[in-house]
């Protein structure tokens, strides 16, 4: 007798998808759709169950949501959640897709540590979780020295004023993720990484992970009187601008990096002449003159840098039960390897010119 299988997705922003079914000679029976969703109208649900049942087991979510979306009455009108969340449910059901409850999670606090080994710790931690060596873990940067760090595709060029490095000493590093360009002094920016599996954004798009992984974060913005909000694809905004963006890296071994960096209080005046469009950045953060400083998290929520960073990690931990961790001596020497080898090279900070 086939056994039970029980998947729910909380939809970012909307209703919880239910899905219960089995898995008899590799296909789903028995399935049944529930959740605290809306649907219009009644019979719409019957044909999502009987599009899902008969479905091969090893189907990815975006075959399985295709499924769904085909057999929807024409006048259906699903609202605070889609034929995707009800695919992802399925796949959590079927134990291909995972939620933040299934894993143990780790956070690692900020440790001062060179720009160019936290770059390089991106890749060893992340490595690491695909490897099964470490759980999957929060880790919030520290650094002192004045840096910037670039996208991975990004043209060091394009992107760095050699005359504004020179004048402030700034360390120039190039990042594993793609995105833009980040002006990082002591104490400006609050910035983490996720290091986690795969399968906690299966069945998702691109632009849906980002809000997903970051839910947890707008909780914390909230919670200190910030409305914050994903402005697609990876920038997160309030009401009064950009406060920060997101970038990611899915590697081979079922692993990936989740980056964000977050303004604190930068100095504009100076990222500008750092930055070669630095200035074209300001635009989308409500600052007209670049003899402003940009500070959106500090403005907004009154409070110093460790506060957010206190409030950051007790709100993570609160809701997925993280645990506390610390970096290995293992890490941090292959993290100073690889910043010999590749991260702190010519070669690969002007691999694109």
């Amino acid at each position: 007798m086939a056994s039970e299988l029980h998947g729910e997705y909380k939809v970012h922003g909307g209703k919880l998808v239910v899905v219960d079914c089995s898995v008899t000679d590799g296909r789903l029976g028995g399935v049944r759709v529930s959740g605290d969703f809306f649907l219009e109208p009644d019979e719409a649900l019957d044909a999502i169950n009987a599009a899902l049942n008969g479905l091969s087991a090893d189907l990815p979510a975006a075959d399985i949501a295709n499924a769904v979306t085909a057999a929807l009455p024409s006048d259906a009108v699903l609202f605070g959640f889609s034929a995707q969340a009800v695919s992802i449910a399925v796949r959590r059901a079927l134990t291909r897709a995972s939620s933040w409850v299934d894993h143990e999670w780790d956070i690692i606090a900020p440790t001062v540590l060179p720009t160019a080994i936290n770059v390089a710790l991106d890749e060893v931690l992340t490595e690491e979780v695909g490897a099964g060596l470490r759980n999957p873990t929060l880790r919030f940067w520290d650094w002192e020295e004045p840096s910037v760090v670039i996208g991975s595709f990004q043209s060091v060029r394009n992107e760095v004023d050699p005359a504004g490095v020179d004048k402030y000493g700034i360390n120039v590093v190039r990042r594993i993720t793609g995105g833009g360009a980040m002006f990082m002094e002591a104490g400006n920016c609050i910035t983490y990484s996720l290091y986690l599996p795969q399968t906690l954004v299966d069945g998702l798009t691109f632009e849906d992970s980002y809000k997903y992984l970051d839910t947890w974060v707008m909780a914390a913005l909230e919670s200190m009187g910030i409305e914050a909000f994903y402005v697609p694809l990876n920038d997160i905004a309030t009401s009064q601008g950009k406060i920060g963006g997101a970038a990611q890296k899915r590697l081979g071994n079922g692993a990936m990096l989740h980056h964000v960096t977050m303004s604190y209080d930068i100095d504009a005046d100076k990222m500008v002449q750092v930055l070669r469009i630095g200035k074209e950045k300001l635009s989308d953060k409500g600052t007209r003159s670049a003899k402003k400083r940009v500070d959106p998290l500090r403005r907004q929520s009154g409070m110093t840098r460790q506060e957010i960073l206190n409030r950051m990690s007790e709100t993570f931990a609160d809701r997925y039960g993280a645990t506390q961790a610390h970096l290995t001596d293992e890490e941090l020497s292959e993290a100073a390897r690889r910043v010999e080898s590749k991260f702190g090279t010519q070669e690969w900070l002007h691999r694109v010119p």
